[in-house]
């Protein structure tokens, strides 16, 4: 990245993976029912994450195959944290029971 650029778009998107991970960790730690909120404020912060990133690659701040790898990579992030996010809700969920 252009150096104006990178401490412009480029510090926030360090910023916003600095912030993922601090989540990241903090929903580790916390209790069952704050995980979930945790884990919603984590998704908010993939997409922002995904914006800047497709942002700087639109104004050609990136090159084609790190914008490729990372996207790859944060896609997969938002599926691991989607997919535990859904379990949680599953795992806290009062379950229905059948009625004949």
């Amino acid at each position: 990245m252009p150096r104006v650029e990178r401490f412009g778009i480029g510090t926030r998107i360090d910023s916003l993976f600095l912030d993922l991970l601090e989540l990241l960790r903090k929903a580790t730690y916390t209790s069952l029912q704050q995980k979930i909120t945790v884990l919603e404020e984590t998704n908010i912060l993939i997409d922002s994450l995904r914006f800047f990133l497709q942002l700087a690659w639109e104004a050609r701040l990136m090159k084609d195959e790190p914008y490729a790898k990372l996207g790859i990579a944060i896609e997969e992030i938002g599926r691991q944290v989607g997919a535990w996010k859904l379990g949680l809700i599953a795992k806290t969920s009062p379950r229905r029971e059948e009625r004949y």
